[in-house]
């Protein structure tokens, strides 16, 4: 199956109503876990790059971080038989966007969030101009999520939800490819205080009123399992409260047909590779050492591909 658009992976599960995780990389270990969950649940999968990430891969070079990301996923698209998108996560700086999109990437975010309605609108056109112009799909989001993923930061009074009306127009105006429309998730592995709720309502008026694929951020959902793991191991991860499963299911029932991962995969990862180390001190193969932690990655990977219904959709 050839490396694809995400708008292809993604127009599928509107239509199909369901949703494919993206999951986001820093490492090679992360890449693979990603594409062997999806092959073994034959799933499609979206992998996700943060600017962060793009400029760690290329060592400080964004242009450089973008092309050799494209060319690992490439490579291993090209080995298996399951659709396989990359994507820019939360894109805020344009030199890096522009590196993705000229390297190859199959979709990109614009976040302009931060700015008034008219100057998102604004910045979101510019980059949707480009991309569609080579080939590649937008992402946009409307409102803000409070907490923390790479360089975004937002407190919680400064957090808003989405307003369909306004999401209706903004889709109009921009021809974004899909839409994050803020409904009360948070980045990070501390998501809520109490109960997890999401504005399903509000979900519902923008997907009646755009028809487009939807994308829910902040939706890592905190494995019970992983994070005990963690600790017995020594992470300091208490009052870490993800997005639960049901609520997440909830979310697709209503349009949301991407769902961004990123805390549950680092600390799955983290975990494993803690109890590894504990029980084997003397080992310093980084092959040995990150095969464990990877294949826990990837079963909680498989564990969301059956949850959001993509399974057995490639």
């Amino acid at each position: 199956m050839p490396y694809v658009n995400t708008k292809e992976i993604l127009e599928k599960a509107n239509k199909g109503f369901y949703a494919v995780p993206a999951l986001n990389i820093n490492n090679l270990e992360f890449l693979q876990a990603i594409i062997d969950a999806g092959v073994e649940e034959r799933s499609p999968v979206i992998i996700e790059t943060s600017e962060g990430a793009i400029k760690y891969a290329g060592n400080g070079d964004a242009k450089l971080g973008a092309r050799l990301f494209v060319s690992m996923v490439k490579g291993y698209a090209d080995t298996v038989e399951i659709p396989v998108s990359l994507h820019v996560d939360h894109g805020k700086n344009f030199d890096i966007l522009m590196a993705a999109i000229q390297s190859g990437y199959s979709s990109v975010m614009i976040d302009a969030s931060e700015y008034p309605f008219e100057k998102n609108v604004k910045e979101t056109k510019k980059i949707v101009e480009i991309a569609h112009s080579l080939g590649v799909s937008v992402e946009a989001e409307l409102g803000r999520l409070v907490g923390i993923e790479d360089n975004v930061v937002v407190e919680s009074h400064e957090a808003a939800l989405v307003d369909p009306d306004e999401a209706k127009r903004f889709v109009e105006e921009t021809e974004i490819d899909f839409l994050a429309p803020a409904i009360g998730t948070s980045h990070g592995a501390f998501k809520f205080k109490g109960e997890a709720k999401l504005d399903f309502e509000r979900l519902k008026k923008v997907k009646e009123l755009t028809d487009l694929p939807l994308v829910l951020h902040g939706a890592s959902s905190v494995p019970e399992e992983v994070k005990n793991l963690a600790e017995e191991y020594g992470a300091d991860f208490k009052g870490a409260k993800g997005v639960p499963g049901e609520i997440l299911a909830e979310s697709v029932r209503f349009g949301i047909n991407k769902v961004n991962t990123d805390t549950d995969l680092r600390m799955a990862f983290i975990a494993s590779l803690r109890e590894f180390l504990a029980k084997n001190p003397g080992e310093f193969d980084p092959r040995k050492y990150f095969k464990t932690p990877k294949e826990l990655v990837k079963n909680v990977i498989k564990a969301r591909l059956r949850l959001l219904g993509c399974s057995n959709k490639a």
